[in-house]
């Protein structure tokens, strides 16, 4: 009986340790030191945090490191889900929460963004910057510490050498030069099969709009920057950041980033736009195998293949699995995929350290001069650079890291990767990329288009420059854009936000002429005069605004929908037509077919769903925020606000991208996010408004406070200065308190 209890605790003992091995790593973090704590408590101490009526958090530091610490603690408090979602990614960690679904993801990130090499970035940073570094560290891991009650889904401990991975704020900061996930798949899994590359349709329902003005077409003689990053909702928070070493920066900062990304401060205001400036290039490599080694060849000589392995966890049933990986390189870089037979390896920068250094520095610029010694550091590898300062400047830069290149090759393709003649030859400065100071005109613009249109009759000559440095083509935002700017005319602070709320939709006024003449064309016998006769002369009268009460906006935009795949062309290669111009092609030679069958599904998909088809836009065009997930969930049955504004890929400057999620209606999830309106001069004044709320906790009055004004493009005041922060103040107090 002895043997036997003394047999049975073994058994459990192996038990109790066999699942003790299965449980969550995040379980058995490692706690924080007294040092750490006692260090945390010291410098919480020397940061005040104050939250205005609105919730967003003004950020009050000794030092800019004081400021960085409590940024971040501010940030975990509003959703720190999202901070930790962003780290997870960057990690190439997201299988180990989401399964083997993310698992390509995860190695697409792990051959772009090395851990080592940014561990070993941070090692080399100056000392002012790792203070930061360590700051960013320290407030996040303080809140843990102070919020037991929050279980990260995988970081526990956050280390300050992590913002080497993800060096840029850009939404479209992973540049992969056209190669896809699934061509990445397909060569990791061996799997050559000679299905051939289909090219991605390259649309931008979402990206930015970015306008500067100068005194002389303001009423107030002073510059004015309208920033109105499209993103997708509640990526970004609004928040404030000030400490005694100078720093006073207000705007945007995306979720675990310890810089503000778009915003201004007393000085100047910086707002990006995505573009498609070639900063990532394809090469295809000549292989060979001998004595079981494969080489690469390079100019006329063999070279051994580089390897690295790579582990992959993925939970599967609830435990970790690994997959390993191995992954091969050539001095272009990683191999990506296969192509015609041949490997295809990336050359990028997406892992750059002077972009970080840049995204802080901007931050403090006081002067045009200041900016642009920021702009020389050439670091910023996915965004143009709309800019506007107190001394009455305003300027553009279309991209800023711009390797030089043959412009005999088209580098939107895949080119030789046997020859030198194609490598990089260093970067482009600034003097030589697409740039443009004070027009003559006195404004510019730019909403993910050309940059030879952002000052209209004053842009930059297209001729002036090689290709590769900006494939970007027009599009209808851009359109709307300048059919504004154009009209002689002088703005305030007002006028600037009704500019960027402008319900305009230009690339109706392309398509539907095209659908109403194959709607006359018809013969009188034909099924479909008598069900669209109604529809086409709703369109008929229609002025090419939306509305919450339009019909005619919801037949367009909803009928576009079927037919955008023929038209959708935003970024262009060398000698193809842009969006504008294709989609004017299109409206002279589609057929009728083409043009009037879409409408007659509109028709009866919008019977089916509602009824009838007669259905006002904004009843079925809505805003709603249950959850704060990151994957919000949307419920007909439940509260929600009507919204006018449409897709961005038909012009609509106030862009709005809405979808059915297994509804009837359409629910919003990306476009207008942050947006704001800046005046510059001896006191900064400016207006915002965010989309929902600055908290992603739905306890929190926060929540959805600014639902309603975001629905209707009503702005709030800034809260720049302290003595209007504390006149509108919800609560003071120190991170950890």
């Amino acid at each position: 009986m002895l043997k036997l209890r003394r047999y049975l605790r073994v058994i459990m003992s192996m038990k109790k340790l066999l699942l003790l091995l299965l449980l969550p790593l995040n379980l058995f973090a490692q706690k924080p030191s007294l040092k750490e704590i006692n260090d945390w408590e010291k410098q919480a101490h020397q940061v005040e945090i104050i939250r205005d009526k609105w919730g967003i958090a003004h950020i009050y530091g000794k030092t800019d490191a004081d400021a960085v610490f409590g940024m971040l603690y501010a940030q975990c408090e509003d959703d720190f889900k999202r901070v930790e979602l962003n780290y997870i990614e960057k990690l190439g960690r997201l299988a180990e929460i989401e399964g083997e679904k993310s698992l390509y993801n995860d190695l697409q990130i792990r051959l772009l963004i090395d851990s080592v090499q940014a561990i070993n970035d941070y090692k080399k940073a100056e000392p002012w910057l790792k203070k930061i570094l360590e700051a960013y560290a320290n407030g996040i891991n303080f809140y843990l510490y102070k919020n037991p009650q929050v279980k990260p889904a995988l970081l526990t401990k956050f280390k300050p050498w992590y913002p080497f991975l993800w060096t840029d704020g850009s939404i479209g900061a992973i540049s992969t030069g056209n190669l896809t996930i699934n061509e990445l798949k397909k060569f990791y899994t061996n799997d050559y099969s000679p299905t051939g590359y289909r090219p991605q349709i390259r649309d931008q329902h979402s990206g930015s709009n970015g306008f500067a003005f100068a005194p002389k077409i303001s009423k107030t003689g002073r510059a004015m920057l309208y920033i109105n990053p499209h993103t997708t909702f509640y990526f970004r928070p609004e928040i404030h950041m000030q400490s005694e070493e100078g720093l006073n920066t207000y705007g945007a900062v995306t979720w675990g980033q310890f810089f503000i990304y778009q915003g201004f401060n007393e000085y100047c205001g910086w707002m990006h736009t995505s573009n498609n400036v070639d900063v990532a290039d394809m090469y295809a490599e000549k292989i060979t195998k001998l004595n079981k080694t494969l080489y690469y060849t390079y100019d006329k000589k063999l070279y051994p293949i580089g390897k690295k392995a790579i582990e992959i966890k993925y939970l599967e049933n609830g435990l970790l699995q690994t997959k390993k990986f191995e992954t091969y390189f050539t001095h272009n870089g990683p191999i990506m995929a296969i192509r015609d037979g041949k490997w295809i390896s990336l050359k990028h920068k997406n892992q750059n350290p002077h972009s970080l250094l840049q995204s802080w520095v901007r931050t403090k610029s006081k002067s045009f001069e200041d900016y642009q010694k920021a702009m020389d550091l050439n670091a910023n590898a996915s965004n143009n650079t709309v800019y506007a300062d107190a001394k009455g400047n305003i300027a553009y830069w279309h991209g800023n890291f711009v390797p030089k290149r043959d412009p005999a090759y088209n580098w939107n393709e895949v080119v030789d990767g046997t020859t030198s003649a194609t490598a990089w030859q260093g970067l482009h400065p600034v003097s030589e990329t697409v740039h443009l100071y004070n027009p003559a005109n006195g404004w510019l613009q730019n909403c993910n288009s050309t940059p030879f249109t952002v000052a209209g009759a004053n842009s930059p000559k297209k001729s002036a420059y090689p290709s590769y440095m900006a494939p970007d083509g027009e599009n209808f935002r851009g359109v709307a854009a300048l059919r504004l700017l154009n009209q002689p005319k002088k703005y305030d602070l007002n006028d600037v936000i009704s500019m960027g709320y402008d319900t305009y939709l230009p690339a109706f006024e392309v398509l539907l002429p095209a659908l109403a003449k194959a709607y006359d064309q018809l013969p009188l016998d034909h099924a479909l005069r008598a069900s669209l006769k109604e529809p086409i002369a709703e369109l008929k009268k229609w002025n090419y605004h939306s509305s919450t009460t339009s019909i005619a906006a919801t037949l367009a935009m909803e009928w576009a929908q079927r037919v955008n795949r023929d038209i959708q062309n935003v970024y262009i290669n060398q000698g193809e037509k842009d969006q504008v111009e294709k989609t004017k092609e299109f409206a002279k030679t589609a057929k009728a077919e083409t043009l009037l069958q879409p409408l007659k599904t509109t028709i009866d998909d919008l019977t089916k769903r509602f009824g009838k088809w007669q259905m006002p836009w904004g009843e079925i065009n809505r805003f709603q925020r249950l959850t704060g997930q990151v994957n919000e969930k949307y419920d007909d049955s439940l509260p929600s606000l009507p919204v006018a504004y449409g897709s961005a890929l038909w012009g609509q400057l106030p862009s709005y991208r809405s979808n059915p999620f297994s509804t009837n209606k359409r629910y919003g999830y990306s476009g207008n996010s942050f947006v704001c309106a800046v005046e510059f001069g001896e006191k900064v004044k400016a207006k915002s408004i965010l989309a929902g709320g600055n908290s992603g906790n739905p306890s929190s009055k926060h929540f959805n406070d600014q639902a309603e004004m975001f629905t209707k493009g009503e702005f709030k005041d800034v809260l720049f200065y302290k003595e209007d922060v504390l006149a509108n103040m919800e609560r003071k107090y120190r991170p950890g308190e």
